[in-house]
Formats: C-alpha cells, sequence, structure tokens
C-alpha cells in the first residue's frame, strides 16, 4: 500500500503567523506545504492593490515568508503549493524566479490560472477553480506552484491527485481529499485555535500548531500536527473546524460534490485524528464566481453616552446629526454596555455608533464626521466620543455568481512554460447545488431525548460548542454536542424557532437548518445577516466570527439529566 502523503498547512489568511512557513518546515516530514491566502476581502484588498499598480494583485507578504525557507523546502524535497498568486499568479510566479536567482537557487515554478472572468462593471470577478490544474503541474515537475482563486481545499487535493493517479471519477477519493483540504486550509483553527472548550487544551489554547492532513490513497486521511507544538488534534477540533463556513450537507467544488453527512471521525491516538467513510457524487455543471465592487464611501463615529436617560440621549444624537448632514445612508447602533450604579465612567457608559454610507466622498467624508464633533459641547450632559474627524474609505460589495464549467479557461503554466488546457469535468450534475438531502445515518444515530424532566438553568456552551463565519452576505452556524445524548436532546430542541428566540436578528431572516448526525451537530444558514458582505457590513461581528459564542451563551433551560464537561472518553463521533 502506498505511503500517504503528509501535507502540512502554513497560512490560513493573509495576515496569519508569519513564522508559520519555517515552524512547519523544521517541524518534522512532509511531502506538501501549502499557504491558503484568500477570502472574499481579500480578493477586494487586491483589487485595489492593482488599481494603484498593475503589476500587484497578489500576497506580498508571501514573498518575504519564502525567502527565508524556499532553499530548505527544496533541500527537503517539500513542494510548496499557494493560492497567494491571487490576482496575478503569473506575477507571483515572475516575482518567485526573481527570488531564486537572487538566492543562487535553482526552483521549478509552474503556476494555475483562468479564473479571470471579464467583467468591465467588476473590479475583481474570479471563478473557484479545482485541483487539476496544480496538479499537472506538479506532475511536470514544479517545486511550487502559484494559482489565483481555486478553492481553498483544492491545494491539498492537487497533491493527492497528483501523488495517487486520481481520475475525474474517483469521485469518493476527491471527496475524501476535499474534507482533508478543508480541514487544514484555515491553518490553526482545526488544531485548537478559536475553540469554543480551548481552556481544556494541554497549552491553554497560547500557541497551537499548524496542521498536516496524511492523505491516503482511498481519499481518507488523518489529521495531525508536528510533535511538540501547542494546541491538540481530537474529534472535536475537527469537528468544529469541519462546520467552518459550510452550508448544506452537499459540499460544492468544481471536482466533486463532498457529502458531509458521510464524514467519520475517530481519535487514532495523541493528536491524530482519523477521518473516513466520505462519499462524493458528480459535480454541479457551473462554478461559483466571487464578483467585488467598490460600492461606496463610508465613515464612522462613536459616542459615549455615560449615566442616566441612556436612550433619550442616543434619541438626541440621532436627530442633531440627522439634521446636520441628512438620513439617507445613516446607521445607528446602540450598544447597551452600561451598567447600573456602576463605580466607573466606562462600566456605566452606552456606546452609540453611527455609520454613514454615501456615494459621495465629500459627504460621508470631513462633512459628517466634523458634524459628530460638533456636539461636543451642544448635546447631552457627558457628551464624548472614541474617534476623531476623519475623512471616508471606500468599500466593497461582494456577490456571487455561477458560470458554466466550460466557460472558463483554466490553465495550468508549466515549468518552462508549456501552457497546458485543464479540459472541464465529463460528468456533471446540474441539480447538484440544490442537493439537501441527508444520507440514512445507520449505525448509531441517537434517539431524539424528550427533555421533558427536570431542568436547570445555565449557559448552552456548557453543552455544546460552536463555530461560525461568513459567507458572502450569509452567515453559518455550526453547533455540535460533546457526547450522544446530548445530541439526542440538542436535535430535537435547537429548531430555526429556537435559534430565533436565542438570537432576535435572525428571526425575520431566512435561515436554513441541517442535521449532521455523524459529527452530532446542527448547521444553519443565516441569509442576509451579514447584508452586502464583510467590506460594506457596520455589523459589530462583520464576520459572525463570534456568532457561535454569541449562542453559547445565551442561558437557557438544559436537562438536569445531561451531565457539563468535556465526554468521558474521546473515539468516534455519532457511533
Amino acid at each position: 500500500m502506498s505511503a500517504p502523503l503528509r501535507v502540512g498547512n502554513a497560512s490560513g489568511f493573509y495576515g496569519d503567523r508569519s513564522t508559520a512557513w519555517r515552524e512547519m518546515l523544521d517541524g518534522g516530514e512532509l511531502d506538501v506545504l501549502t499557504g491558503d491566502y484568500l477570502a472574499e476581502l481579500t480578493m477586494l484588498i487586491l483589487g485595489r492593490d492593482r488599481m494603484r499598480d498593475p503589476a500587484l494583485g497578489y500576497a506580498k507578504t508571501f514573498l518575504r515568508q519564502l525567502e527565508g525557507c524556499l532553499g530548505t523546502a527544496l533541500d527537503r524535497g517539500v513542494r510548496i503549493v499557494t493560492n497567494a498568486g491571487g490576482l496575478n499568479p503569473a506575477g507571483l510566479a515572475a516575482a518567485i524566479g526573481s527570488l531564486a536567482d537572487r538566492l543562487g537557487l535553482t526552483a521549478r515554478i509552474g503556476y494555475v490560472e483562468g479564473d479571470a472572468l471579464a467583467r468591465p462593471d467588476a473590479l475583481t470577478a474570479n471563478a473557484y477553480l479545482g485541483a487539476f490544474g496544480i496538479a499537472a503541474c506538479l506532475d511536470a515537475g514544479a517545486d511550487v506552484v502559484v494559482t489565483g482563486r481555486v478553492t481553498d481545499a483544492s491545494l491539498a487535493v492537487g497533491p493527492a491527485i497528483a501523488r495517487f493517479g486520481w481520475r475525474r471519477d474517483d469521485l469518493d477519493a476527491l471527496a475524501g481529499a476535499t474534507v482533508a483540504g478543508h480541514l487544514i486550509e484555515c491553518g490553526a483553527q482545526v488544531t485548537g485555535g478559536n475553540f469554543s472548550f480551548f481552556t481544556e487544551l494541554p497549552d491553554g489554547g497560547h500557541r497551537p500548531g499548524f496542521p498536516i492532513a496524511e492523505i491516503h490513497p482511498d481519499g481518507s486521511s488523518v489529521l495531525t500536527k508536528h510533535p511538540g507544538t501547542g494546541g491538540a488534534v481530537t474529534v472535536e477540533t475537527v469537528t468544529a473546524q469541519l462546520l467552518y463556513e459550510v452550508g448544506g450537507p452537499a459540499y460544492l467544488g468544481p471536482d466533486v460534490v463532498t457529502r458531509l453527512d458521510t464524514v467519520r471521525l475517530h481519535q487514532d491516538g495523541p493528536d491524530r485524528v482519523r477521518v473516513s467513510g466520505v462519499r462524493g457524487t458528480p459535480p454541479p455543471d457551473t462554478l461559483k464566481v466571487g464578483v467585488n465592487n467598490l460600492g461606496g464611501f463610508r465613515n464612522s463615529m462613536t459616542f459615549v453616552l455615560c449615566g442616566l436617560d441612556v436612550p433619550a440621549k442616543a434619541a438626541l444624537v440621532r436627530g442633531q446629526i440627522e439634521e446636520a448632514v441628512g438620513k439617507e445612508g445613516l446607521e445607528f447602533t446602540l450598544a447597551r454596555t452600561d451598567h447600573p450604579d456602576a463605580a466607573d465612567t466606562e462600566a456605566a457608559s452606552a456606546l452609540l455608533h453611527v455609520h454613514l454610507r454615501d456615494g459621495d466622498k465629500a459627504r460621508a467624508g470631513r462633512a459628517f464626521s466634523a458634524a459628530a464633533v460638533e456636539l461636543a459641547l451642544a448635546s447631552y450632559p457627558g457628551c464624548t466620543l472614541t474617534t476623531l474627524p476623519g475623512d471616508a474609505t471606500p468599500y466593497g460589495v461582494f456577490t456571487a455568481d455561477t458560470v458554466p464549467q466550460d466557460a472558463v479557461g483554466h490553465v495550468a503554466v508549466l515549468p518552462g512554460g508549456e501552457r497546458v488546457p485543464i479540459p472541464p469535468p465529463t460528468r456533471t450534475d446540474a441539480a447538484a447545488a440544490h442537493a439537501t438531502e441527508v444520507a440514512p445515518a445507520t449505525g448509531g444515530t441517537p434517539a431524539r431525548h424528550e427533555g421533558s424532566g427536570p431542568t436547570r438553568r445555565a449557559p448552552l456552551g456548557e453543552l455544546v460548542g460552536a463555530r461560525s463565519g461568513d459567507k458572502g452576505g450569509d452567515a453559518n452556524l455550526g453547533v455540535w454536542a460533546r457526547t450522544d445524548v446530548t445530541y439526542a436532546w440538542l436535535r430535537g430542541w435547537l429548531t430555526v424557532e429556537r435559534l430565533a428566540e436565542l438570537l432576535p436578528e435572525t428571526a425575520p431572516l431566512t435561515v436554513e437548518r441541517y442535521e449532521l448526525p455523524y459529527l452530532r451537530a446542527v448547521n444553519f444558514v443565516v441569509r442576509g445577516l451579514l447584508g452586502q458582505g464583510v467590506a460594506a457590513s457596520t455589523r459589530f461581528d462583520p464576520q459572525a466570527k463570534a456568532l457561535g459564542e454569541l449562542l453559547r451563551c445565551r442561558i437557557v433551560d438544559l436537562p438536569a439529566d445531561l451531565p457539563a464537561g468535556a465526554p468521558e472518553r474521546v473515539g468516534e463521533a455519532g457511533a
């Protein structure tokens, strides 16, 4: 049997731990080291970079990170795959070549392009490509492969295709590798970063190591990390990341639809979790397209409202600001952070956030912020602001679109310059995007816990973990139970209606709910919670990263017979 492919990851976003590349190369054996730099907001940032200088459009920090470790990777035979190419993979590939020459190294560099679409009305428009272009570059001997907008998981799937020779119809293997890629794509999130029960980690979550996926020829994998690094790899840390930024059970990708309701997790030793049983079906006949546009200009000012009559003080400010600049584009958010009978100013104060969005930079700029400051001696008692007057800044709007798979010119540019077209899959499923049914969860799905006995008032988070995130204007919220019996209660108790009671901002929105029994989890997709996307949002938590923790802190009636705390043993989820 072939040895597994050890794929590590050293970056989960543009701005992640700068030393992670060196830590991963020095920490132990690897075959491939990946780096994920792209998010919807990142594409907007890179688009603005390219407006200033057409030679840019890629993640510049990657070059600085690579400078200190390219030689090590080449010496150890570790191949590097990254989407840091952003909007200009050819430009980054050329810059890596120049870096190698300057360092006196010989590096074979390939890159993938074809994701950029011609949309004159858009700042950026990029299709999410799959993994076969990456595989073609690696098959041709590339030491470094640079891509633009591919799916995050493709950074791991491509090397697996190249290692094991998978074809388009090896759907289960592709799906298994997709899960492995999704698990490591966000760096330390799968090793204990942003984990609900971080206080239970061996080091208290101080510095989690970066992850490794050992991918096997059948697509199954083991998630782990280098010995001696912080954090932990457990069924629960893996479950948390598996629930991150996903929708229904059908996880759509350009190469395969991965059935998340078939994923099985099993603790395979200390810091080792086996991922198996993943099934795949043909991909959709379309590719997702991320589109970024400049939406206008915005500015914000925050008033501190201390002591009594907070609502009246907020109303006074609102009337004064509207009279000064007009009502259009204004948004007021009152955060009741004040406490009664407080002994210090901060504890006695609420915050009134005032936002203005407008197509007119002048109106959203000093005209607005100066009008707020001018109220300092002419408004409510104790008037003060946390912000100085400033100019407006541009904001972006993200939308998602689709194009036919065969409408995109996916190309692998091999070391040496040969351009190899990557054909689209021959077998697709036009209905894949609407597949939401849950596969039968035989062999262990618990019956529903009726919860009719005695209860106790306590935070929901005593029994469940959560992970949440953003997808354009939507948010996802995955909630998992720590034991089978708790999941039996959770799946009957946490309905869409109950979620609306606990998180009132979801009540007027469309909310989809999915059960994932093998993971002891329920996943919600909240449509429109984030408006026009993170770059345009004025929400306090614009990417919904804290939505899960907000849910966990709500005080509810928990069944008294459900014990709080960690599972007694760590084993197979849902079994």
